[in-house]
């Protein structure tokens, strides 16, 4: 499979970007989590691509081939998402995000839902509601997400090697421990097909979080594949089994809505 890479020039970084698919296909951008690229994604884009669709992987700010930023808000991750999108003119597009890029792509869909159709939001790093200490039931309000055994899962992607700046995994991984209850509230006003994937209880996102997070937001599926936080990369072929069909079923409908408006 063939990848075209390149970089765009958003909100004054360059993020680059790793492509593959036809170009009139339905666009698909996957957005990886914090410490990875977009090159953890090649499989999973190949299978899109076989597909018809085009699959468009990015490195998030500060990540691999992107440029290195004074700036690593969570918002600001948001608005590259969306700025790619319209540098690219990309109307109805998938997002499919992993942890931290499941985040940002939630973020961008509640930001401008019309250039969005579906939304994949793979172990979201779901901040808590409200402050709690570590352990307890695992529900959003009484647990947090233990920000040294996600560091050490985004150690272990690389083996060790680090091509990220360790400021940005630091400043994505203070915010999305931070309890933001706004956040939360915002879940009713997501109104894309979205299926919420999570990594079971090995997982360092807690898998009640993810229960919650699928029930807040209108017509959301959860589906479970019990291999620990990066689910695309352990099971790529279980993720693809339980993303694909979600994407054919629900393009479908969303056309069907489009041509009945």
């Amino acid at each position: 499979m063939v990848f075209d890479c390149g970089s765009v020039e958003v909100n004054g970084v360059r993020l680059g970007c790793r492509e593959t698919g036809d170009p009139s296909g339905t666009p698909v951008v996957l957005l990886h989590g914090s410490g990875s690229s977009a090159r953890t994604w090649d499989r999973f884009a190949a299978r899109l691509a076989g597909l018809g669709y085009r699959a468009i992987a990015v490195d998030l700010r500060g990540h691999a081939t992107s440029s290195r930023s004074r700036d690593y808000s969570l918002a600001s991750l948001r608005d590259d998402v969306l700025s790619l999108l319209e540098l690219r003119s990309l109307r109805d597009a998938v997002l499919i995000g992993h942890s931290v890029g499941a985040h940002a792509a939630l973020a961008a869909s509640l930001k401008a839902p019309e250039r969005i159709s579906q939304l994949v939001l793979e172990d979201l790093a779901a901040p808590p509601r409200r402050s709690g200490r570590l352990g307890g039931s695992g529900g959003s309000g009484s647990v947090k997400v233990n920000p040294l055994q996600v560091l050490n899962a985004i150690t272990s992607i690389f083996g060790g090697s680090r091509d990220y700046d360790l400021r940005a995994v630091g400043s994505i991984l203070r915010q999305l421990t931070r309890p933001d209850a706004q956040w939360w509230e915002r879940l009713g006003e997501v109104s894309h097909p979205t299926l919420v994937l999570s990594g079971g209880p090995t997982s360092c996102i807690p898998p009640a979080r993810l229960t919650e997070v699928a029930t807040a937001i209108p017509g959301a599926r959860l589906a479970t594949i019990p291999v620990g936080h990066r689910v695309h990369s352990l099971a790529p072929a279980e993720f693809a089994a339980t993303v694909l069909p979600f994407l054919a079923a629900d393009s479908v409908s969303h056309g069907l809505d489009r041509r009945a408006a």
